[in-house]
């Protein structure tokens, strides 16, 4: 049986934001055992077998309170590996100055080693080729912060490089993640990190 709903956790998602915008302490403590407990599961089973039920006894919640903050399993474990977009995204956009092509920033080879021992769960959200729920998100989220910072630099064409970036980041990283592509995540992070130089450097854009 499931632990008994905690009538203080039962918020309204609209609730999540007080009036200024800030986010309900309450809310996001929930938000983030439910995250947890899911990461917790995930190193024990696939997230195919893991249950709501089980989920909530490890996060000490109520069923009802689940349901209050996601609509399934899936947009729990979106929201558990959202580290996954702003950690990759902050690690692509981590030098200043002129990249050298040989050497990748260190944020972005942590990226590739700290991601290993999820890997099972982020397979399961980032399909081969970079589709999925999550590689919709990293997608959206690369493409935005790329062309942002591209359309301030002025260089040309920031709708079409984001878009490149995007899907070539997002691609390698999911067939790497599926085993298509062979490679430390040491030798990884130098091999996407020369690619995505390259896009920005393709002469005539």
């Amino acid at each position: 049986m499931s632990a008994a709903p905690d009538p203080r956790d039962a918020l309204n998602p609209r609730d999540a934001l007080n009036p200024r915008g800030a986010v309900d302490p309450r809310a996001e403590r929930t938000r983030a055992a439910l995250r947890r407990a899911l990461l917790a599961e995930c190193a024990e089973r696939p997230l195919a077998e893991v249950s709501v039920a089980a989920l909530v006894r490890r996060a000490g919640v109520g069923r009802a309170t689940f349901y209050v903050h996601y609509a399934d399993l899936e947009a729990l474990a979106v929201d558990a590996c959202a580290d996954l977009v702003r950690v990759a995204v902050d690690a692509l956009h981590a030098w200043r100055g002129v990249p050298d092509p040989d050497v990748p920033p260190p944020a972005l080879t942590g990226f590739f080693t700290e991601l290993v021992p999820h890997a099972g769960l982020h397979r399961a959200l980032l399909a081969p080729g970079g589709g999925g729920p999550l590689g919709l998100v990293l997608n959206r989220e690369l493409r935005e912060r790329s062309r942002t910072e591209r359309a301030l630099a002025g260089a040309p064409e920031p709708d079409l490089v984001a878009a490149a970036v995007a899907g070539t980041f997002t691609g390698v990283l999911a067939d790497w993640l599926h085993g298509r592509i062979a490679a430390e995540p040491e030798r990884v992070a130098e091999r996407v990190w020369r690619l995505l130089i390259s896009l920005h450097r393709t002469p005539g854009l």
